[in-house]
């Protein structure tokens, strides 16, 4: 059976969730995390960690805030996302990365908060806009591929100054339109890659290559070249959305949002259907600073659907910064 967009658009978002709560326990322990568990390969939403079963972490809880902003405003409107993002980080949610959570409660504005920042430290290519991209890329993969690349940039450039953290994200966003549309995202590493900065296009290109493994990073995942990198390495080397967030999870270190970000690509591949129900049946996203509203697969559901139509009617979608 074929899959529809809609599917696809659900597997991303919901995929991209589930990984984050499949990872949320296992985060920086060792390689072979998941295995050691779950020996004969079929893992549970385990908790742990501080997090309950199912519980998804600060990865989903940003990206539905993304989502909901791109509905309520009819498109891009980054000082909306970007005052979601500060009541949520005000919130003292139980993760939050530490940049992010500088360059949130910094106190300066929307659109000069991640520059200054990066201009001080020097640091900002972090995975943080790759971990919430998944609705963002639901949302814009209408729009076509400079569009949602565009868009990507935006959206990460509101808490990461560094320009890698960008272009990473503008990858992901495009790889997932290329799923949606029923194409292979591996096959389109090499297209995509010429529309990077010429500046960070090897070192892209070397992470995003058919024959690169995870073992081969020269950083800690939680760097955004070696999570999209191992993220597309579990899809390659994988043949369903199960298996693939399984081997994720067992490298270790960053397991949340490598996963994450995995799921996110896996299930716009696989589709919702091949998210195992034992899974989808105990996700649950809270939301702090937003009235205690917790979300769970129902209104996931509803919300990859929702950016799927709104999409039609969208605004927005500015140059690249």
């Amino acid at each position: 059976m074929s899959l529809t967009p809609i599917d696809r658009a659900t597997g991303s978002v919901i995929g991209s969730a589930v990984g984050d709560a499949m990872g949320a326990p296992f985060e920086f322990g060792p390689p072979g995390v998941f295995t050691a568990r779950f020996p004969d390969g079929a893992g549970e939403l385990c908790g742990g960690g501080g997090w309950d079963p199912g519980e998804a972490t600060d990865d989903t809880q940003m990206a539905v805030l993304v989502g909901e902003s791109l509905l309520e405003r009819g498109g891009l409107d980054l000082p909306d996302i970007f005052g979601r993002f500060q009541r949520w980080a005000a919130a003292d949610p139980k993760d939050i990365g530490l940049q992010t959570e500088d360059v949130l409660l910094s106190g300066d504005p929307w659109d000069l908060a991640a520059p200054l920042h990066f201009q001080q430290t020097g640091r900002a290519a972090g995975n943080g806009s790759l971990m919430r991209a998944a609705t963002s890329a639901v949302y814009f993969a209408s729009a076509g591929q400079q569009a949602t690349m565009a868009a990507a940039h935006r959206i990460a450039a509101l808490t990461h100054g560094d320009r890698a953290a960008w272009e990473g994200t503008a990858v992901l966003h495009e790889l997932i339109r290329v799923a949606m549309a029923g194409g292979d995202p591996l096959a389109a590493v090499p297209d995509t890659l010429a529309l990077v900065h010429e500046d960070h296009r090897e070192r892209w290109a070397t992470v995003l290559a058919s024959d690169w493994r995870p073992d081969l990073a020269t950083e800690f995942n939680g760097a955004v070249w070696p999570c999209l990198g191992s993220a597309l390495w579990a899809l390659r080397t994988t043949d369903s959305y199960e298996r693939s967030i399984a081997v994720a999870i067992d490298l270790g270190e960053d397991t949340d949002t490598v996963a994450a970000v995995t799921g996110a690509l896996s299930g716009a591949v696989h589709g919702f259907a091949s998210i195992p129900r034992r899974w989808t049946e105990r996700l649950h996203v809270p939301l702090p600073g937003f009235g205690g509203r917790v979300l769970r697969t129902e209104e996931l559901i509803a919300l990859a659907h929702a950016l799927v139509h709104g999409a039609d009617g969208r605004t927005g979608a500015a140059p690249t910064p």
